[in-house]
């Protein structure tokens, strides 16, 4: 008998201490202000920021949309951030200026750049000498990715060609629109408003296949998902809830490309007649690990090798990311 309460007390303690075990596995909702930006890198977010539209998600997001990759940095620096999507480059800028603080959690697109213009005149990054070229993301990957081709096709970007920078993607555009003499560096999907705008407009180059003509260790890395390494430390079960949140949207976004590009529009980032079309040519990824690492510091070395400025003035290494386990 009492052989059967021993074994029954034991049970019972079983039970509480595996409960117990669960509800520390169990993440508790944490809030999370979380910035994307109007183009390619909101992509694979809307699914996250749909489901928190729909009281589904497992944390209790805000999300913030900018322009510019500049206003979103000014954020993160104040700690008014705790996650962002932002061009790679800056990514590792704001590992050096936060002292480590920011650090970089995923990849989360690759290349979306392509060289358009009114005409048949381009063929290569050689027909480029002399011609003006309108460009967006002055100071971050568009600008030097443009500079690393022009260079390694033995155009000098400051005295064989003009470059002229816009502040968003959409003024590049809407410049395309009525040109009849044109060359601009667009990232999709503002590539296929342009073309829908103006039917004379077509893509000369694609600036990721150009880029791997030239460098065949490195891609072009676009976009990545950073974050505060102390709100990570401090909300680290919240915050791999998150990793898969985001994850499977990315995953949903490939997928579900006409739902997709509806939020897209619901979301202020660019309309879904557009998306529609342009998504697939988006390289919407969600890579992170060891993978991440490599793809990130082989391009953010041949940028460093054309100018360190470009990363922050030192090129980073492991202590750039988070790895996740």
């Amino acid at each position: 008998m009492k052989r059967n309460i021993w074994l029954l007390f034991m049970t019972v303690m079983l039970a509480f201490g595996c409960a117990g075990c669960g509800q520390k596995e169990d993440a508790e909702p944490a809030d999370m202000k979380i910035a994307v930006m109007t183009g390619p890198t909101a992509i694979g977010m809307v699914k996250v920021m749909s489901d928190m539209e729909a009281g589904t998600a497992a944390n209790n997001y805000t999300f913030s949309v900018y322009g510019t990759g500049d206003e979103i940095a000014a954020e993160l620096l104040k700690g008014n951030l705790d996650a962002a999507c932002v061009p790679c480059n800056l990514a590792a800028v704001l590992h050096q200026k936060s002292e480590g603080e920011i650090v970089t959690v995923a990849v989360n697109t690759l290349g979306v750049l392509y060289l358009v213009e009114t005409g048949t005149e381009i063929q290569c990054v050689e027909d480029l000498r002399g011609k003006t070229i309108y460009s967006t993301g002055q100071g971050t990957t568009p600008e030097f990715t443009l500079r690393y081709l022009l260079s390694s096709a033995g155009i000098d970007p400051d005295k064989d060609v003009t470059i002229e920078y816009k502040s968003e993607a959409a003024e590049v555009a809407a410049l395309l629109a009525e040109a009849t003499d044109a060359v601009a560096m667009l990232p999709q999907p503002y590539v296929t408003a342009a073309m829908k705008q103006n039917a004379s407009l077509r893509i000369a180059l694609s600036v990721t296949e150009e880029w791997e003509k030239r460098n065949e260790d490195s891609t072009v890395v676009t976009g990545v998902l950073v974050a505060r390494n102390s709100y990570i430390q401090e909300q680290e079960a919240a915050f791999a809830k998150f990793l898969e949140e985001y994850e499977a949207s990315v995953a949903y976004a490939k997928e579900q490309v006409e739902e997709t590009a509806e939020q897209l529009e619901h979301f202020n980032i660019f309309k879904a007649a557009i998306a529609k079309t342009a998504i697939p040519y988006c390289n919407v990824t969600y890579i992170d690990g060891e993978e991440m690492q490599k793809k990130v510091l082989a391009y953010l070395q041949v940028l460093y090798d054309q100018k360190p400025a470009a990363v922050g003035g030192i090129m980073p290494g492991a202590e750039l990311f988070y790895m996740a386990e």
